[in-house]
């Protein structure tokens, strides 16, 4: 008698692409079985990642803002705030705890079957389940119809970097919050590395930041960076070194030390800790995907169509897997995607704007088209800009430094663009995705009632900008084409 376990569709990872894909087969009526390493799901999102961040980010932004009432609004406070570090450890644990009980408790709602096991490909069919739960299958084998790869990506780590010191961090170690160190070095000045760098710096330490590209957030348009830079200098004290290279970094007496070479850094210097955020690799190694039909590409990444189908027919690939960019939101879509491919549905992944935010002090955000990528594919478009400066709700929230921008097809007066940089630029970004995904044109924002006083606002203005008739700032309208 055959023992070996059978699922329909198996979902290799629980994160927020794996979950996501898992739930949807099972509400399509399918038999699945998420197979997942951790003890609880979530993935790197939930236990390590976007979640912990942004809890630790809300402390950060409590404690700034409480500063900014001190300096600004003559609110007085007796004594400098002491942080338990235990308590916000714990606090950031419970926040965890509470979404993964939640998710633990839908699967079993729905009948998905979690097998808490390493898995690897032995066939196109068959995977290999390692480790000691009780819900591995006696001959450790896992077979299927299909299978949903889903397993993310890790940090990064050069192996010049790898000298074995807890004082030495990847994200997941920064989020660990082991303890406040008096000086901390970001070696990195991607969206991971200026998020850490902002919690530990409005916790007490001495941040610094070095970063091998001429500026930071290498990728993103310079205008919506700017605000930020300037506040992360501030925050650093001035400890910000661009097209610097870090040459060597080793253990010395309970302290890191770190080899510059820049222009502006150059030599030797020691830190408590050192956080290392120069990317994330796709965790395709060891997968025993050789085993398989599907291709992996030279950077690591799985080779699917916009159904998320690899090479081999049995299996898809969602999430950081399959490329580009890394952000749990388009896993998640993908996953459903995936899933419903599966259940014999014609859909496909078909975005057109999907959002990237920043979840620094000030917060940046885009969607669709940037200004950099449209200078880089030679694409004519009408960049308008709304600064928050004239707005009043930005005015009475001393928020002044954010803009909202709009990039605009001329031919078609189609918005197919938007960057914006300012407090809860990452909930604003929401409108501009639905505006862009529904091809609307500028008065389609333009003509829709905006509450005053929002920062909502601003993307309306920013329309209005386009056609010359902003309230707040002046710029003449645009003088019609002579015949």
């Amino acid at each position: 008698m055959d023992l070996t376990m059978h699922s329909s569709v198996v979902v290799l990872g629980g994160g927020p692409g794996g979950y996501a894909a898992a739930f949807l087969a099972a509400d399509e009526g399918l038999e699945v079985t998420i197979v997942e390493a951790e003890p609880r799901l979530g993935g790197t999102c939930l236990l390590r990642g976007c979640i912990p961040s942004k809890a630790l980010l809300h402390v950060a932004k409590v404690i700034s803002e409480v500063e900014e009432l001190k300096k600004d609004w003559g609110i007085e406070y007796e004594g400098a705030p002491k942080i338990n570090v235990d308590t916000v450890r714990a606090r950031k644990e419970k926040v965890i705890s509470n979404l993964t009980g939640g998710l633990a408790n839908l699967a079993k709602r729905r009948g998905v079957k979690i097998i808490q096991a390493r898995g690897s490909f032995v066939g196109s069919n068959e995977l290999k389940l390692e480790g000691d739960h009780d819900s591995i299958p006696e001959d450790g084998k896992l077979t299927f119809d299909h299978c949903v790869l889903a397993t993310g990506s890790v940090p990064a780590m050069p192996p010049s970097f790898d000298i074995g010191s807890d004082r030495l961090m990847d994200s997941t170690g920064a989020l660990n919050l082991a303890d406040i160190p008096e000086t901390l070095l970001v070696i990195g000045g991607g969206y991971i590395g200026l998020e850490m760098g902002t919690v530990y710096a409005n916790l007490g330490s001495k941040v610094s930041v070095v970063e091998l590209a001429e500026g930071l957030l290498p990728g993103a348009d310079r205008d919506l960076v700017k605000p930020l830079a300037k506040r992360v200098d501030t925050m650093c004290g001035g400890r910000v070194y661009l097209n610097t290279k870090v040459g060597s970094v080793c253990e010395v007496d309970d302290q890191i030390e770190v080899t510059f070479e820049g222009p502006n850094k150059f030599g030797h210097e020691r830190f408590d800790r050192v956080l290392v955020s120069v990317g994330r690799r796709p965790v395709t190694r060891g997968l025993g995907l050789e085993n398989t039909k599907v291709v992996v590409n030279s950077r690591g990444f799985v080779e699917c169509d916009n159904q998320q189908r690899t090479a081999d027919p049995s299996i898809f690939a969602i999430g950081d897997v399959a490329g580009d960019p890394m952000l749990a939101h388009k896993a998640t879509h993908e996953g459903r995607v995936a899933a419903e491919v599966i259940a014999g549905k014609k859909v496909s992944f078909d975005k057109i704007a999907i959002p990237a935010v920043v979840f620094t002090d000030p917060e940046i955000a885009w969607a669709g088209i940037t200004e950099e990528e449209a200078k880089r594919e030679g694409r004519k478009v009408t960049v308008e800009v709304y600064p928050w400066a004239a707005s009043g709700r930005a005015q009475a929230l001393n928020l002044t430094n954010g803009l909202t921008k709009w990039l605009v097809d001329p031919e078609t007066n189609r918005v197919v663009g938007c960057g914006i940089v300012g407090t809860g630029a990452g909930e604003l970004i929401a409108e501009a995705v639905l505006a862009i995904e529904m091809g609307c044109e500028v008065t389609d924002i333009t003509e829709s009632v905006h509450p005053h006083p929002t920062l909502s606002e601003t993307l309306m203005n920013a329309g209005e900008v386009y056609f010359g008739t902003a309230t707040e700032i002046f710029k003449p309208k645009k003088k019609a084409a002579s015949a």
